[in-house]
């Protein structure tokens, strides 16, 4: 694989995007976008792009038997080496456009499927990205074969490699098998730490966004965790959690999430689900908006999308809208859906100190008020109080101490 992998970072591929419109609010021109934007991660240089308008995708060719025509003189003169697609294609529409071009031909979800094999450094991400592809693959074998022996590598080839995919379905299926006891283990170990953390109510806050946001930027700015920043989609794909401690004194739990993204192959979300729930199992949601993007309104209706689809959409949420001082001219972003919105820039550090306060504020609602006084004997429950809770006021009395705070209710129901 390794040898594979070097073959693919040498060749440098010349490609032609390909979409088709279906209906004219379906704003092809920004997804062509991101798809170049997508290309570009992948490694590759985009000469060409291509849309054909049509009431349906052909069934069997992707576009039209006219649009092929144009699509091959274009492949020739700009000496391109495959097309890329920005759907998902079948195994017939595969095999039958590479037939036609004599080309290799990828579409939308191998290219991210190729990315994420790219980025994934930890155990649980090479499995995910590996069952992924695999699961994929399984139903296309007889397409990808012909494009595989064209090209010696390559976009779509990194991951489980040329050998992993020449095998037959049977024990592409008992690979499958392998991967999901691996990842059920890993997932399990998940589920403990869940557990362990529900026992010290540490408030869990989780930051997503649309891929390229600025996440990462935000999490290194305000924990220092070191997390890769790169000006590219997906760039960090495995999850980061760090421990912040606020001005009251109160900790909580930051976790990255991997970037969401319009299509997101359903393979990916399957495989990624465990990682993307950690945002279903959170206090508040952090919504990281880029808002120098064009995009914006249709990045933020993805995001809201995936965190319903995950069961995460009834949580509180503070919207922020990054890169502000990337912006050439005031401009009126809104967030609806959001509790709070802000606008930040996590790489000069501006709107932190009130995304911090925000953050204090939303989840001391999430709190019960307590005023008590609690006897010597019983010092060592005030503790619990700073550590999960805000201590607002801790006067020594003849009585015992009074304290006049907020803590989480699993805490007052153990103090009571």
């Amino acid at each position: 694989m390794g040898q594979l992998h070097d073959i693919a970072e040498e060749i440098e591929e010349r490609v032609i995007l390909l979409s088709v419109e279906e209906n004219p609010h379906d704003d092809t021109e920004a997804c062509l976008e991101e798809l170049e934007e997508l290309a570009k991660t992948a490694g590759a240089i985009v000469v060409g792009k291509m849309i054909q308008k049509r009431e349906k995708i052909h069934p069997g060719t992707y576009i039209g038997k006219g649009k092929i025509e144009e699509l091959r003189i274009l492949v020739d003169s700009l000496e391109a080496s495959s097309v890329v697609c920005d759907d998902e294609l079948s195994p017939a529409q595969l095999k039958n456009l590479e037939e036609l071009l004599q080309i290799k031909v990828i579409d939308r979800t191998i290219m991210i499927l190729d990315i994420f094999a790219k980025h994934a450094t930890t155990r649980e991400g090479n499995i995910q990205v590996e069952l992924a592809q695999l699961k994929y693959r399984a139903t296309r074998l007889v397409g990808l074969r012909s494009s595989l022996s064209r090209l010696g590598g390559g976009i779509g080839t990194r991951g489980p490699g040329e050998k992993k995919l020449e095998m037959d379905r049977r024990l592409i299926r008992e690979r499958i098998s392998i991967l999901k006891k691996e990842l059920d283990g890993i997932q399990k170990a998940r589920e403990v730490a869940r557990k362990q953390r529900s026992k010290n109510p540490i408030p869990v806050v989780s930051i997503v966004g649309y891929t390229n946001a600025g996440k990462s930027t935000l999490l290194n700015t305000l924990t220092n965790a070191n997390v890769l920043e790169e000006d590219k989609l997906f760039a960090t794909l495995d999850p980061t959690t760090r421990k912040l401690k606020l001005e009251s004194g109160q900790q909580l739990l930051l976790t990255d999430t991997v970037g969401f993204i319009r299509k997101l192959p359903h393979h990916l979300i399957e495989a990624f689900r465990s990682t993307l729930e950690e945002a279903k199992y959170a206090d508040l949601i952090l919504h990281v908006v880029d808002s120098t993007s064009q995009n914006a309104d249709a990045h933020m209706h993805t995001v809201y999308e995936t965190l319903d689809m995950l069961g995460a959409g009834d949580k509180p949420v503070i919207t922020l809208f990054n890169k502000v001082d990337k912006l050439e001219e005031p401009i009126i972003i809104k967030d609806m859906k959001a509790d709070v919105t802000l606008r930040i820039s996590a790489k000069k550090q501006m709107g932190l100190t009130e995304t911090l306060q925000q953050i204090e504020e939303m989840l001391k609602k999430q709190k019960v008020y307590l005023e008590q006084v609690f006897s010597y004997a019983d010092a060592g429950k005030i503790q619990a109080i700073r550590k999960y809770g805000q201590l607002l006021e801790e006067t020594y009395r003849e009585d015992g101490i009074f304290v006049r705070g907020y803590l989480p209710n699993e805490i007052y129901q153990r103090l009571h």
